[in-house]
């Protein structure tokens, strides 16, 4: 459990303040039917709380409260406080009651003043009117006119005891002094009350901070840390942080960047609901891959909140066209709302409190903060980070995809020089820079980060035209790295070169199939003559073969012939 998610303890029975925040520091609000000491400087809001306190008590619980003023008018108060549209006077008629208690010099001066009579009539008005909360606001316009230790003593007692044997929640507001310590006379009041919270109101780099601290807190558990206080439209405000992140739903949803290139790097795009952190140095196009998705969101019907705090919305759209990022019809359907303020105009906290305003007014599906570091100069870098903090949490809980820009000096995402540390904080995180080679300066684009997604780990070349944005693979060999017009002559080189061997290859595939060709044509060639001898041989072997039969035959007739002749010549001799 954090200082900032404190359970309710029944040992002490609670009274809610209504203030945002401050009743999640202490578990509940103020202790009932107890004392409380709100002390801070000038301007730091005292009044403010004690008088919200009493509204929210009567508005929302039905519970009438009593401010006892010992500094500010009556009327003053009610018309200081219209600005907050309280409408104090329809609750003066049976909720609310004010009381000018600011003693005259004179009576002082006398010796004659004590809070006696006053209490008297305050407890007799809270029996009518049904009180349940009271509040002595600038005691110490009191204990000053008093100027005697044992009398401011005896009269604060006097408010204490009164407050304890009644059934009133008393809250007692008193300045502190500007190095935020009390007087010696007023240092007791610490010890006194029950409940002791502390208001600051200081200057960090030009710039107002208010914040809130609870100092002690008998019987109960509270988040003793500083948190951050706006006066706001409605009264004041505490930051707290989200208790149930954990009850978020996770969305397999994704969201295009709006570059075809950036959302294959990214297997499909961003998770629905994540937060993204685009970093890089100025001039890197981290306003445009910005202006890429919300244009891709708005196509696609999604509503989108686009805060600047660098560049009017008008220019923001003008410069964009002129990369085809035509962000002009999305505002006119009334889609897109685009922001612009001035980083040094309020603090941090203040930012914080306009963008909540503005995310409850236009509903958004996509939230664009362009640069989020600009907050630092609202108040320094601790402020600025526990906004961004608040501000992702914040999102996660409304399933809002986050993305956000940030100034970073040095071209190594590894080494993050930007003052607000959010890198850790981002789901996502896409780093642009730019490498100067060649007498010109080229883009380049990577994913260092991407939870749950299997990202790319590949460098890519992020080019910008006027028919929008493409990203190009770099041209890397040897250790070498080329963009822009050196990587385009590599490659012209090298299909060039290609085209040189494709040729010399078609070349000798050519003299090849000659080749292959007239070596056929010599083998049928060949073939033609073997087979003419071949025929020229059967010729001479039929002849040869007829030869001998005719020579058989004759040979044979021959022999018969000779036979005959023999026997003939053998008769004639016999007669």
């Amino acid at each position: 459990m954090t200082d900032s998610m404190v359970q309710p303890i029944r040992g002490v029975d609670k009274m809610p303040t209504g203030i945002d925040g401050f009743d999640e520091m202490t578990g509940g609000g103020l202790p009932r039917t107890r004392t409380s000491l709100v002390v801070g400087g000038a301007g730091s809001g005292k009044t403010i709380f004690a008088l919200q306190t009493l509204v929210n008590g009567a508005r929302r619980w039905g519970e009438p409260g009593i401010f006892v003023a010992f500094e500010e008018l009556s009327h003053q108060l009610v018309e200081n406080a219209a600005s907050f549209g309280w409408d104090l006077p329809a609750l003066q008629r049976d909720k609310l009651f004010f009381l000018d208690a600011r003693p005259s010099a004179d009576m002082i001066t006398a010796g004659s003043f004590d809070l006696t009579g006053m209490l008297a009539s305050l407890e007799a008005k809270a029996k009518e009117m049904r009180a349940r909360r009271i509040v002595f606001d600038s005691v110490h316009v009191l204990l000053a006119l008093l100027g005697d230790p044992n009398a401011e003593r005896q009269e604060l007692y006097r408010i204490h005891d009164w407050l304890v044997q009644g059934p009133l929640t008393g809250i007692i507001t008193a300045r502190s002094l500007e190095d935020g310590a009390m007087s010696q006379q007023q240092e007791f009041l610490h010890y006194m009350a029950d409940c002791v919270v502390c208001l600051e109101h200081r200057m960090a780099d030009l710039v107002s901070i208010r914040g809130l601290r609870v100092l002690k807190y008998r019987g109960s558990g509270f988040a003793e840390n500083e948190a951050p206080l706006i006066i706001a439209h409605e009264g004041i405000e505490v930051a707290s942080f989200a208790q149930t992140l954990q009850q978020v739903p996770v969305s397999q949803e994704r969201v295009s960047t709006g570059i075809p290139g950036l959302d294959t790097m990214l297997d499909g795009g961003l998770f629905r609901g994540s937060s993204t952190l685009i970093t890089g140095a100025p001039g890197t196009a981290k306003s445009t891959l910005c202006g890429a998705l919300t244009r891709a969101a708005c196509e696609k019907g999604e509503r989108v909140l686009y805060v600047s705090f660098d560049e009017p919305a008008d220019q923001i759209v003008r410069n964009l066209a002129s990369v085809n990022v035509q962000l002009q019809p999305c505002r006119d359907s009334g889609l897109l709302l685009l922001e612009w303020a001035r980083a040094e105009a309020q603090s941090a906290e203040g930012h914080l409190l306009a963008l909540r305003a503005l995310i409850r007014k236009h509903e958004p599906q996509i939230l664009v903060i362009d640069p989020l570091s600009a907050l630092i100069k609202a108040g320094g870098n601790l402020p600025a980070l526990g906004v961004a903090q608040r501000l992702h949490y914040l999102t996660k809980q409304a399933g809002i995809t986050l993305l956000m820009t940030s100034l970073l000096e040095d071209r190594d995402p590894t080494r993050e020089s930007s003052q607000l540390q959010i890198s850790t904080v981002a789901d996502n995180w896409i780093h642009l820079s730019y490498l100067e080679q060649g007498g010109e300066r080229n883009r380049t684009i990577s994913i260092v980060k991407a939870r749950g997604i299997g990202h790319s780990n590949q460098l890519r070349e992020l080019m910008m035209s006027s028919e929008g944005l493409e990203l190009a693979d770099v041209y890397s060999a040897a250790g070498e790295v080329l963009l822009g017009s050196l990587r385009w002559e590599k490659e012209r080189a090298e299909a060039l070169q290609r085209q040189r061997l494709r040729t010399e290859v078609e070349h000798k595939r050519r003299d090849a199939e000659l080749a292959e060709a007239e070596a056929e044509a010599r083998v049928k060639l060949l073939q033609r003559r073997v087979e003419a001898r071949r025929a020229e041989l059967a010729l001479l072997e039929r002849e040869q073969e007829e030869q001998e039969t005719s020579w058989r035959r004759h040979s044979e007739g021959l022999i018969q012939l000779r036979a005959g002749t023999d026997r003939g010549s053998g008769g004639s001799d016999g007669e």
